[in-house]
């Protein structure tokens, strides 16, 4: 985190020094450099707010639905422990299969959901941020920024410099 700072300072240092240089040849004279915390943004934004309520309601029903199957698996396996005395060796064995197998199942099923839940969640935080980063673009613009850079890390969001070639 430090470090990332430290890159960040001597990055805005070179460009602020460059400005000389990048006055030439329809480069802005001044540089004016503008910060967002993307993951402010992305909380305090309504569309964020929608989708993280929305996230977090189909987590509650997958915890929920998780909960009551393995309540459901334990109270199979503490059946299986009282009759297990009273079973054959056979029957005992047919149980603990049967089991095993419910238990596969059920892990199944968890992982299963939990692989729709992600790419649903990195869908939303990236239809989220590339509206958000067409906000950037145009405040940035609008207000005269040169750069803007994302606060937490060493991310251009929007520059008016033209590439290096």
């Amino acid at each position: 985190m430090n470090r990332k700072r430290v890159m960040t300072g001597i990055g805005i240092f070179l460009l602020i020094m460059a400005g000389g240089i990048l006055g030439r040849e329809g480069y802005p004279a001044e540089i004016k450099v503008g910060t967002v915390d993307i993951q402010k943004a992305i909380n305090e934004c309504v569309a964020g707010r929608e989708a993280k309520r929305a996230l977090s309601q189909e987590i509650e029903q997958f915890e929920r639905l998780t909960a009551e199957k393995q309540k459901g698996l334990q109270e199979l396996r503490d059946a299986l422990e009282k009759q297990g005395i009273i079973l054959t060796p056979d029957a005992r064995k047919t149980k603990e299969m049967d089991l095993q197998a419910k238990f596969r199942d059920f892990q199944r099923w968890e992982e299963d959901r939990r692989n729709e839940i992600s790419p649903k969640r990195l869908d939303m935080e990236k239809t989220i941020s590339i509206g958000l980063l067409r906000v950037i673009q145009k405040i940035g613009a609008d207000e005269g920024h040169t750069l803007v850079l994302e606060k937490n890390e060493t991310i251009v969001l929007f520059s008016l410099l033209r590439p290096w070639t």
